[in-house]
């Protein structure tokens, strides 16, 4: 392939990949530091690249050669976000991190996200404030280990996470902008029933009052998602008809637990997204890795039960599921 037909497909793939609102030329002109002559010269393959004008580039936008080229080999460019960061940052910053990514899917026009819930999704633990603050706290001191949390017991008095729960809000805010696709287990709150379970027994919650707000919290989160699944649309907790935002498509699979997976699909291109040591996720476009995870995700989807819009037997049997599972830890 000639060099100029190689460097007008990079400029084609760049531009299907970014937001439609963005002008390539104006961000190449900034990111480059060229003028519009000297990108569009570039564009058009009159003047070569430079290695690190490519180098600037793919890393300015996260992306492979080997996208652009499709090369085939086994080799797969992922995007780890959170790699660089330290394991005892601020969780805030972290929630502000999920934040910029839903953002960034919004700003595209057609937009859709596939959840594949091996737990329930990070941000529905932020629609109500004590399940939010204890969900934070446990990341903190259980998950990340932060030595600063080694002798300290929940409290909502003492740790509201006021900020956490705000960038959650937000986030859930983003996140019923898209058009979403869950496929949940009735092992989907496992996670956080065991969590519960583990402070209660070893006397890490402060006081009875604290793990009864959380328990009472984790009802209505289960209240809320039943009643946007059974109107088939995402929505905040107490709102009206009128400010109902996209629809939701709510799958039980019986058979299979999920690995918490997200796909999406923004302007018709595919991007896979997997979580690593709980709270990490990996970020790829990889053409030939997302078709496969889709069809992956359309087979389980197959053999799974749509319960939101319709099917209230059973949209109604698996909600008294999970919600029996949560009355046990009162017992």
């Amino acid at each position: 392939m000639e060099v100029h037909q190689l460097q007008t497909e990079f400029f084609q793939y760049l531009k299907e990949n970014m937001p439609p609102h963005l002008s390539m030329v104006d961000e190449l002109c900034d990111l480059l530091d060229l003028s519009h002559d000297s990108v569009y010269r570039r564009i058009r393959g009159e003047k070569p690249m430079s290695f690190s004008e490519l180098k600037h580039i793919c890393e300015h936008y996260h992306f492979s050669i080997d996208q652009v080229l499709k090369l085939q080999n086994s080799t797969v460019m992922f995007e780890a976000p959170e790699l660089n960061n330290s394991n005892h940052r601020d969780f805030s910053e972290y929630l502000r991190g999920v934040l910029k990514q839903c953002k960034y899917f919004n700003s595209f026009k057609a937009r859709k996200m596939y959840y594949f819930c091996k737990d329930a999704n990070l941000w529905y633990f932020y629609l109500y404030p004590e399940l939010a603050a204890f969900k934070t706290f446990f990341w903190i001191k259980t998950i990340q280990n932060n030595p600063d949390y080694r002798n300290e017991t929940f409290s909502l008095e003492k740790f509201p996470f006021t900020e956490s729960f705000e960038l959650g809000q937000l986030i859930i805010k983003e996140y019923n902008e898209m058009h979403s696709v869950e496929l949940w287990n009735i092992e989907s709150i496992n996670s956080t029933i065991h969590q519960i379970e583990y402070y209660r027994d070893a006397g890490l919650f402060d006081k009875k009052e604290d793990f009864d707000a959380v328990i009472k919290a984790l009802f209505q989160m289960l209240d809320h998602l039943q009643l946007q699944t059974e109107k088939g649309l995402k929505f905040m907790p107490g709102a009206t008809d009128l400010s109902y935002r996209s629809p939701s498509q709510f799958y039980v699979n019986e058979l299979i637990l999920g690995n918490n997976d997200i796909l999406l699909e923004l302007d018709g291109h595919r991007v896979a997204i997997f979580t690593y040591n709980v709270l990490n996720y990996l970020i790829t476009r990889d053409e030939r890795f997302t078709e496969k995870a889709f069809k992956n995700f359309n087979v389980l989807l197959s053999r799974a039960t749509l319960i939101s819009g319709t099917g209230e037997k059973e949209r109604n049997r698996f909600f008294n599921g999970l919600r029996e599972r949560v009355r046990v830890l009162k017992v």
